[in-house]
């Protein structure tokens, strides 16, 4: 059974997706409110699965409640719910902490399966939002890449060794590998082959 915490401060809404989530047979709603503050003071009381929250809220938004829910149990899953699908929303909440983001004209099959999620440990992202954090997260791992990282993933983008990467920059083999180091870290990939695929997605590198 996934324990649920609910934050949402329209009381209306509140209501409709407390019914829906209980009338699942595997959610149980263990609290819900109406304000961030009380979410925070809910959260370290009952430790819930998951944690479904608005927000926008009186007295704590929703972004600053989950950075404080995950600053007191950094394993707690909170799944972010609102009506926007703008890009520094998502960036705040996914920053402060959050799993995921639903938004709420999501189909009560969207809003059942990201909790579910959530509480598998997944990173539920509707689609509209899923796609404002790909292109968000994108021009800011790009921006974090200094000149000599980015010319060395163009290169491993149209297919080069690190001997030959040396050679055309004028470098050591080590000091390639080095580079390479800190660019899988900033784009968030493991391997020279997904490096390679990530700078041509990106337009990085030769057509």
């Amino acid at each position: 059974m996934i324990r649920l915490l609910l934050a949402e401060d329209h009381a209306v809404v509140r209501a409709g997706i407390e019914a829906l989530l209980a009338a699942a047979d595997d959610i149980e709603v263990i609290g819900a409110v109406g304000d961030g503050e009380e979410a925070v003071a809910r959260a370290a009381e009952l430790e819930p699965d998951v944690v479904l929250i608005d927000l926008s809220m009186p007295r704590l938004d929703g972004i600053a409640a989950t950075a404080r829910i995950v600053a007191a149990r950094p394993d707690a899953r909170v799944v972010v719910l609102t009506a926007f699908a703008d890009r520094e929303r998502i960036l705040g909440a996914l920053d402060a902490g959050a799993l995921g983001y639903l938004l709420k004209d999501s189909t009560p099959e969207e809003l059942l399966g990201g909790v579910r999620a959530a509480a598998r440990g997944e990173s539920p992202l509707a689609p509209k939002a899923a796609s404002e954090l790909l292109a968000a997260r994108a021009g800011q791992r790009e921006a974090e890449l200094s000149g000599r990282e980015r010319e060395v993933l163009e290169l491993v983008g149209a297919g080069l060794p690190n001997k030959l990467i040396a050679a055309r920059l004028g470098i050591s083999e080590k000091t390639v590998k080095a580079h390479l180091t800190r660019v899988f870290e900033r784009i968030g990939v493991t391997d020279r082959t997904q490096a390679a695929l990530w700078a041509r997605r990106h337009g990085i590198g030769p057509d």
